[in-house]
């Protein structure tokens, strides 16, 4: 044992540089995995990333105006309070939409418990009386932005005008229309004057537990402590997380897919390092089996050391990602902050480096084994069978006068076969993610660019009350911007042998069918047609061909699948035909609403403004959700994760110019032999790299548009969108991907390739072997 410790640290003396590039390259490749891992935290849970930035509110307790509410701060097992806050119903409006709201009387200064986190203008201020800041999921339903004027209407009260100061997140259940109403904050005047009468008025107060899963204990404590007719309503933290969760499913599958892809790079790079550097020490391998030291004891000497190394590079990786890594500029800091903060950092970190040791090990175990088998003689290249002569391709290149350095750079790349594709397929594995993720932008793309591909063919729905529908259509055509308005209705409805519910969709007639987006199959055209989503087909097993029963209203209803269109709503299960198709079962079936398709370039929010002015008001307008908003989060950390893969494959890239020079060295003695340069050597080897990162480059991406056309389907059917809204990277993005690669490798490779050509070279058993 003895004997092995000083031989591992001779050896450590005598390959500093080598070591070095090990410790170095495997601290990289963590830090990028722990950067990777927080990106995930802060994309895939928007819900615990507003919750932890805001101090959030476990529990939102809701009391009529008399009670006590501030009492429930002093109760055991409250962390911090926020509020109380005195509340008023009120019925907000802009243009022709409507929301219920929940006004909330806050002062200048922010609370510091259930903090709302303004990411759009101001919080209120004293200077703006009538300033109002709204909830953003309110706020998107409204289309308002900072500056524009709202109405707001108390039971029974005048109608006041107030103007929206700012926009602000929270851990709070989002608004859902006729189910949970909005939130908004006004100072305690603009509160009283929207609601003049004080026995209408209520309180709210956020309460932070000791211990989250001690909710139902802490209500019950707030019903003894205040009285059940005190209490008007109970929010918990579970149903606000499980609401964002239903949303976020898709991204945070997606960036999974993400991790492990990086995971995988990384351990074949790492791989990779301690492989190139077992391979460089055959000749004191060699030594050591002539002196007397058994295969055995060789194994363990690598393993103790690469093993070592490569722990120490592990801890330098965690403690450089854990003390430098919130103060990185931009969305990086902002992510390893808050990921700090969360309540999975106190075991991810650990995770990610247990499961980065355990591919490391792996990889030094084959290494290890490697090195124990090699001979204690070592084996000429003079005894094995010549080397190939030299191709009649590159003879002919040679006579058309291409450059000497391009012809002998592509037969050095490619002259032991086997390191050369390991070498691509390491390098190619980043440069693939790298196109996934840009074909993930622009599959977004397309989503805002081109809704209509994606089942969003009108991105406004329209629908009055107490209006005849030939004035409604007439009102709605007569708007220059709306190309065409379809009649629709929606109802549920029940199939046998399912327990729950389905969507039935009547949108546009026989004449005039909606355009959906048809991914299989035909549009539907005749009697009893229908399209269907994927997630209904999963649900009752069927088939694009195949006919399905229903129950409508006690009425049956058989429909006849002709196709399978995308449809991002509800999960997929939503059936849909014309309108005229439901009044063949109910003839008195009147359109509920109209789905409105505007020309090319009109602003949605002009539109639906113009329509609320010349229906004066009886027309409530609402835009369509677009997935691209519940996905926005991937173009931030896109670039990211492009940033981190980037580091993974330049930590490859540094392992095959280090295996490329070390292996050439005695080419280069027959190089300058024949009298080329130092600067025409340099050119060999720097081709000989470029040729490899040509060859990854057009692997990586060509794979790389496939696997990201696969993943995007593959989670379009997960959620029960469908397949066929994958967006391939334009051919331009795809080359400026192969030319940066290319690029990178060739300056990285410049240096070292300098060094080599200028270093005086002697033969050695390495050389040979």
């Amino acid at each position: 044992m003895r004997a092995t410790l000083r031989w591992a640290h001779a050896d450590l003396r005598a390959h500093r540089g080598a070591a070095l590039l090990t410790v170095g390259a495997t601290a990289g490749i963590i830090v990028s995995l722990l950067l990777a891992g927080a990106f995930f935290a802060y994309a895939a849970n928007p819900w615990q990333r507003a919750f932890t930035q805001s101090s959030g509110a476990h529990v939102w307790i809701h009391t009529r105006a008399g009670a006590d509410a501030g009492s429930l701060a002093r109760l055991d097992g409250i962390e911090a309070a926020s509020g109380p806050f005195r509340t008023a119903r009120a019925t907000l409006e802009r243009g022709s939409t409507r929301a219920s709201l929940e006004l909330r009387a806050a002062g200048p200064k922010e609370p510091g418990t259930a903090r709302p986190l303004v990411t759009s203008g101001t919080w209120l201020t004293s200077g703006a009386r009538d300033g109002i800041v709204l909830e953003s999921s309110l706020a998107r339903a409204l289309w308002a932005e900072p500056g524009d004027a709202l109405t707001v209407r108390a039971p029974g009260a005048k109608a006041r005008t107030l103007r929206v100061a700012g926009i602000a997140d929270t851990a709070e259940p989002h608004f859902d229309p006729g189910e949970t109403p909005g939130v908004a904050w006004v100072l305690p005047s603009a509160l009283k004057a929207v609601e003049p009468h004080p026995e209408r008025l209520g309180q709210a107060i956020g309460l932070r537990l000791k211990e989250p899963a001690d909710t139902d204990y802490a209500v019950q404590r707030a019903v003894t402590e205040l009285g059940a007719d005190q209490v008007t309503g109970v929010s918990l933290w579970q149903r606000a997380r499980a609401e964002a969760e239903g949303d976020d499913r898709l991204l945070g599958q997606l960036l999974g897919l993400f991790g492990l892809g990086a995971l995988l790079a990384a351990a074949l790079a790492v791989g990779g390092a301690i492989t190139t550097r077992v391979r460089g020490q055959l000749r004191d391998i060699s030594v050591l089996k002539a002196i007397g030291f058994a295969p055995g004891q060789v194994v363990r000497m690598f393993l103790v050391q690469h093993l070592g190394l490569s722990l120490l590079g592990v801890v330098g990786g965690v403690v450089l990602a854990e003390v430098l890594g919130p103060h990185l500029p931009g969305r990086t800091g902002e992510a390893v902050a808050l990921w700090q903060a969360l309540p999975e950092h106190a075991w991810a970190p650990f995770a990610i480096a247990g499961g980065a040791i355990v591919f490391i090990a792996a990889a030094t175990c084959l290494a290890a084994w490697r090195a124990g088998r090699v001979p204690p003689v070592p084996v000429a290249r003079a005894a094995t069978a010549p080397g190939r002569r030299m191709s009649g391709t590159a003879r002919r290149a040679l006579g058309m006068r291409v450059p000497p350095a391009l012809v002998l750079g592509w037969g050095g790349a490619f002259h032991r076969p086997v390191r050369s594709v390991a070498a691509i397929g390491r390098l190619a594995l980043p440069l693939l993610l790298i196109t996934v993720a840009v074909g993930a932008w622009t599959t977004l793309d397309g989503f805002e660019n081109h809704p209509e591909k994606v089942g969003l063919a009108a991105p406004l729905a329209a629908r009055a009350e107490g209006l005849p529908d030939g004035r409604v259509r007439a009102l709605l055509t007569a708007n220059p911007d709306v190309t065409a308005a379809y009649p629709g209705t929606e109802t549920e409805a029940l199939v046998p042998g399912q327990t729950g519910t389905i969507t039935l969709q009547g949108l546009g007639t026989t004449g005039r069918p909606y355009p959906f987006s048809v991914a299989e199959g035909r549009p539907a055209h005749g009697e009893d047609e229908a399209v269907a989503g994927q997630g209904l087909l999963d649900l009752l097993d069927v088939k694009v061909g195949d006919w399905v029963r229903m129950m409508v209203g006690g009425s049956p209803q058989v429909l006849h699948i002709v196709g399978r269109s995308i449809e991002p709503e509800q999960g997929g299960r939503v059936i849909s035909t014309s309108i005229d198709t439901l009044r063949e079962r109910d003839p008195s079936l009147q359109p509920d609403f109209y789905h409105l398709v505007l020309r090319g370039g009109a602003d949605p929010a002009a539109v639906s403004d113009a329509l609320a002015d010349s229906s004066h008001g009886r027309l409530e307008v609402r835009r369509i959700p677009n997935p691209a908003d519940r996905l926005s989060a991937v173009r931030g950390v896109t670039l990211g994760l492009i940033g981190v893969l980037g580091l993974i494959g330049l930590a490859e890239l540094s392992t095959t110019i280090g295996a490329e020079v070390r292996d050439r060295r005695r080419d280069l003695l027959a190089l300058k032999a024949i009298g080329l340069t130092p600067r025409q050597i340099t050119a060999v080897i720097v081709a000989s790299i470029g040729f490899i990162a040509l060859a990854a480059a057009v692997a990586g991406t060509v794979l790389g548009v496939f696997a990201s056309a696969w993943m995007i389907d593959l989670q379009g059917r997960s959620s029960g969108m469908g397949a066929g809204i994958a967006q391939p990277p334009s051919p331009g993005i795809l080359l400026l991907i192969g030319a940066a690669a290319v690029a990178g490798a060739v300056a990285v490779a410049a240096l070292p390739a300098a060094r080599a050509a200028r270093s005086r070279l002697a033969d050695a058993a390495s050389d040979v072997l």
